[in-house]
């Protein structure tokens, strides 16, 4: 009977072996793929839209409100550390993450009490509370707003295009966590614009930073 027992033994060793090293390779595969980037509770709080969708403002942008025929409530004011705007017979008055459109229901209501029938026009002068970079081998580097969804290859473009020695197969998008560090993801653009990598080509977050290697 011993002699049954033991080419037994010995396969089911055989069969727990391969099964370990499949489980193995399977990891290894998982680990080698390029996913979609995840996004933090931190980004996906920052690419939150205002409620009703569009541009929510946010503390540093600079806003000019126009009430018609009232050039005494009217003028360009910026939003405030805390979110909020000051303005007169209005007072103080949140306006971080509503729409200029949201902000300027708000104004014409409150001003009612003392206006009949206001026009209120909330024009965004200049977007300072949501930004991106772009740095190194493009033709005009630095930092733009993200009033609009922007992707890798939208920000390339709105930083004049490739420079010269641009080692374009080597771009990158540097992104912060929630505990400071950088998160980086890869982009080609050679293969991306060729469609082989389409999920390279992410929406960007405010503070993200496109690096163009040269």
């Amino acid at each position: 009977m011993a002699r049954l027992y033991r080419p037994l033994g010995l396969a089911l060793g055989l069969a727990l072996l391969a099964a370990t090293l499949a489980g193995q390779a399977s990891s290894n595969a998982a680990a080698k793929a390029d996913p979609t980037p995840p996004k933090s509770a931190a980004a996906n709080a920052a690419a939150t839209p205002a409620a009703g969708g569009g541009y929510a403002l946010g503390p540093g942008d600079e806003l000019k409100i126009s009430v018609w025929q009232e050039p005494n409530v009217s003028g360009t004011v910026p939003v405030r550390p805390d979110g909020k705007i000051s303005l007169p017979l209005v007072g103080v008055i949140t306006a971080a993450g509503l729409t200029p459109e949201q902000l300027q229901q708000l104004l014409t209501k409150r001003l009612t009490t003392y206006i009949d029938h206001p026009e209120v026009t909330v024009m965004v002068e200049k977007v300072v509370s949501r930004t991106f970079n772009v740095l190194g081998a493009v033709n005009k580097p630095g930092v733009f707003p993200l009033d609009k969804p922007t992707t890798v290859l939208d920000a390339i473009a709105a930083a004049g295009g490739f420079a010269q020695f641009a080692k374009k197969n080597k771009v990158y998008v540097l992104r912060k966590k929630p505990d400071g560090s950088r998160w980086i993801y890869p982009f080609d653009y050679p293969n991306v614009i060729k469609g082989h990598k389409p999920w390279q080509n992410v929406e960007l977050l405010p503070e993200d930073t496109v690096v163009v290697p040269n």
